[in-house]
């Protein structure tokens, strides 16, 4: 079984930048395929990005490329989401999920383990 606790939310200005933390245990975290995905009041749960095993490929969703980086440290078990020029339209709560398969999946059905989330608000 696979845990994952995510930090790093919390309530920012527009314009501001936030790094997202995901810390992973149970499971050797290198065999483990690492996504982020958000979910806004009323709304479903979105991709915003992925990361393979390795952290040689990076996958995001239209709507944040550009100002989301993904990235991992595997030697501390930790997958990161670096948002920057964040906007009010960016406040959500951000999961992060992990799946044992090799492809950076982009649909939440396809995520075996999840995080509590970490909630991002971003004022005007």
């Amino acid at each position: 079984q696979v845990q994952l606790v995510e930090s790093g939310g919390g309530l920012v200005q527009a314009g501001d930048s936030l790094r997202l933390s995901c810390a992973a245990s149970g499971r050797t975290f290198s065999s483990l395929t690492m996504g982020w995905f958000r979910q806004a009041p009323g709304k479903e749960r979105d991709f915003v990005a992925a990361i393979t095993k390795s952290g040689g490929s990076t996958y995001y969703a239209d709507s944040v490329r550009g100002r989301f980086t993904i990235s991992r440290d595997n030697a501390k078990n930790t997958v990161y989401l670096q948002i920057n020029s964040l906007k009010p339209e960016d406040t959500a709560v951000y999961y992060c999920a992990a799946r044992g398969g090799n492809y950076p999946a982009r649909t939440r059905y396809e995520y075996d383990y999840w995080g509590q989330g970490t909630q991002v608000t971003v004022s005007s």
